[in-house]
């Protein structure tokens, strides 16, 4: 489902999308509460929103989508480059954050990887969110995080692979476990995080030290 209240974006969206035979837009919305109206009816996989809309816009329109059950994975498309929306359109559950000057190759393989169950940055933003870290322009917990005791030692190892970027068969490759037991611990580590997608449990893991920035 393709949101943005720009016509001709919408159009120029949804006409990449649906001409991969593998993909199909089943809808458009023009702001953040029609999103939430038409994704009720069409329980679309993927949802390309758009960030800053008339009404309610696309943060907000996210963590509402992302808070229902089954929820669909939110891809957020964006002209914007400031850091805060990229931070808050990930704690509101966005699964990827994409800037629309992306190629039109790059937003099909975003949509893919994100409707696959993974985390999709644009390289630009995740330099930025790791500068940030790095920076302690985004602070880490001042005393030991309950979040983190919670955690086995091998769930630790599968959100620091989460946090590097691997694919879950990727994380099973690297640790010798089979790609479903890989699963079956991001499953496990999500609610122990309080997160839902995997692009939160990356900044978690930042945040709670299970990985450093580098540099």
């Amino acid at each position: 489902m393709v949101v943005d209240d720009q016509l001709m974006v919408r159009a120029g969206l949804s006409a990449i999308v649906d001409a991969e035979d593998d993909l199909e837009v089943v809808g458009e919305a023009a702001d953040g509460q029609a999103a939430l109206d038409l994704a009720a009816r069409l329980r679309p996989d993927v949802v390309l929103m758009d960030i800053r809309m008339p009404g309610m816009d696309g943060l907000a329109a996210t963590a509402r989508l992302t808070a229902a059950e089954n929820p669909p994975r939110v891809l957020v498309l964006t002209t914007f480059h400031q850091d805060a929306y990229v931070f808050q359109a990930l704690q509101a559950g966005a699964a990827g954050f994409l800037l629309k000057d992306a190629e039109p190759a790059d937003l099909v393989a975003a949509v893919r990887v994100v409707a696959a169950g993974e985390a999709m940055l644009s390289p630009v933003v995740t330099r930025r969110l790791i500068d940030a870290f790095a920076a302690g322009t985004v602070a880490g917990p001042a005393r030991p995080d309950p979040r983190l005791a919670a955690l086995t030692p091998r769930e630790r190892d599968v959100l620091a692979g989460v946090a590097a970027g691997w694919s879950n068969a990727e994380i099973g490759e690297r640790l010798g476990i089979a790609t479903g037991t890989v699963k079956a611990h991001v499953n496990a580590l999500l609610p122990k995080l309080g997160v839902r997608s995997r692009v939160q449990a990356t900044i978690a893991a930042y945040d709670l030290g299970v990985v450093r920035p580098r540099g």
